[in-house]
C-alpha cells in the first residue's frame, strides 16, 4: 500500500512514473490529510516525470512517429520529402524548444519560392507531427500555426515568344527538364526524379506509377514530338534517372539558376508550377477541351480544370453578332449629342 500506519502515525511510500521512490511520514494521525498530502506528492511526481520526459523528446522522434502512421497511405513519398525539407532546421530540436515564431519564420521560407497553398501543405505536416507528441504527451500543448490565404483562381502562364526567350538563359540541365513540362504537363517532382523504367518509347508514353502520382492513381501521359526529341536528347546521361546534374537526379528545380534565368529574361510574377499553367493553357487556347484536358493532366475532378476553360471562347463566337444591328437608317453617326 502506498499509505499505511506505523504506530499512530501515517506514511507514505510510492513510486513515480519515472522510477523516483517516495517515502516519508505524513506527519498526521488523521487519515484524511494523510491522503490529501499522498495526492499531492503524487501529483508533483507525475508532473515531474512528465516534464522529464518531455524535455527530452526531440523533433526526430516526433517525425518519425508520425510518418509511420502514413506508410500504405499515397501521399506517404510526399511527407517523407517535406519532412526532409525541414530537417535541417528542427533535426536534433527538443520539442519544448519548438516555437510558433521559430515555425513561422521556417515555413516563411517556402512560401517565398512557392504559394500559399504549398506553404500550407508543408505547415500541415507539422501540426500533425506536434499533434502526435501532444497525443504521446512529449508536449503539453502544440503551437498554432497560422495557415496562408490560397489563391485557387491563380493562373500565370507565358506566352510562346516569352517561353522561347527564357529557355535561351536556361543552363542545360533545366532547359530540357522545362520543355519536358511544357510539353507534356508534369509536374515538378514527376518530371525531377522521373526514371528510364516510366519512359516507353515504343507505346510513346510516360507512366506514372501510383505511389508517385499526386492523385494516388497512376498516370498515363502521351509523349508528342517536342517531348520525346528531349527524352532522346537525355539518353545516355544515366541508367536510371533521365534528368541529372553532376551525377544526381536534380531535386530542387526551383533553385539559383532558375531564378536568375527568370530575372535575366525579364519574367516576373512566375514559378516552376505554373510550367503546367502554361502546358494546359496552350491546351486550351489551340482547341483541346476541358475534358480531354482533365484526363492529360490527371486531375481528378473538372472542377480543378475549369480555371482554363477561360482560354477559350470559340464557343462564343457565334453569339457576338447577335446585337448587332447595323449602320442604322442615318449611317454610323446615329447617336446625336444632347
Amino acid at each position: 500500500m502506498s499509505l499505511f500506519k506505523r504506530g499512530k502515525t501515517w506514511w507514505i511510500d510510492f513510486t513515480t512514473p519515472g522510477g523516483k521512490r517516495i517515502k516519508r511520514s505524513a506527519k498526521t494521525t488523521i487519515k484524511r490529510e494523510a491522503q490529501e498530502y499522498h495526492d499531492k506528492l503524487r501529483q508533483q511526481g507525475w508532473e515531474e516525470s512528465r516534464l522529464g520526459i518531455m524535455s527530452s523528446k526531440t523533433w526526430d522522434e516526433a517525425a518519425y512517429g508520425w510518418v509511420k502512421t502514413t506508410e500504405g497511405k499515397t501521399n506517404y513519398g510526399h511527407n517523407l520529402q517535406k519532412l526532409r525539407w525541414f530537417q535541417p532546421y528542427f533535426g536534433g530540436m527538443l520539442l519544448t524548444d519548438i516555437t510558433k515564431d521559430f515555425v513561422k519564420e521556417v515555413i516563411g521560407l517556402i512560401y517565398e519560392k512557392t504559394t500559399g497553398a504549398t506553404a500550407n501543405r508543408y505547415i500541415a505536416v507539422v501540426s500533425a507531427t506536434l499533434k502526435l507528441a501532444v497525443n504521446e504527451e512529449w508536449l503539453i500543448k502544440a503551437p498554432y500555426i497560422q495557415r496562408y490565404d490560397e489563391d485557387k483562381k491563380r493562373v500565370r502562364w507565358l506566352k510562346p515568344e516569352e517561353y522561347w526567350h527564357l529557355l535561351t538563359f536556361l543552363p542545360d540541365y533545366l532547359n530540357s527538364m522545362v520543355q519536358l513540362s511544357v510539353s507534356t504537363g508534369l509536374r515538378q517532382s514527376n518530371v525531377k526524379l522521373l526514371e528510364w523504367t516510366e519512359v516507353d518509347f515504343s507505346q510513346r508514353k510516360i507512366f506514372i506509377p501510383a505511389d508517385k502520382s499526386k492523385s494516388g492513381e497512376q498516370i498515363t501521359v502521351p509523349l508528342n514530338k517536342d517531348a520525346l526529341r528531349v527524352l532522346m536528347q537525355a539518353r545516355g546521361n544515366d541508367t536510371k534517372y533521365v534528368f541529372i546534374r553532376n551525377g544526381k537526379p536534380v531535386m530542387s528545380p526551383n533553385n539559383r539558376d532558375w531564378r536568375k534565368a527568370l530575372v535575366q529574361a525579364g519574367i516576373e510574377n512566375f514559378r516552376w508550377h505554373d510550367l503546367r499553367h502554361t502546358w494546359a493553357s496552350w491546351h486550351v487556347q489551340n482547341g483541346t477541351s476541358i475534358y480531354v484536358l482533365k484526363d492529360l493532366g490527371g486531375w481528378k475532378t473538372l472542377a480543378m480544370v475549369e480555371k482554363y476553360a477561360h482560354f477559350d471562347l470559340t464557343h462564343l463566337e457565334q453569339y457576338v453578332e447577335n446585337v448587332s444591328i447595323g449602320e442604322g437608317p442615318h449611317g454610323t453617326n446615329t447617336v446625336q449629342a444632347a
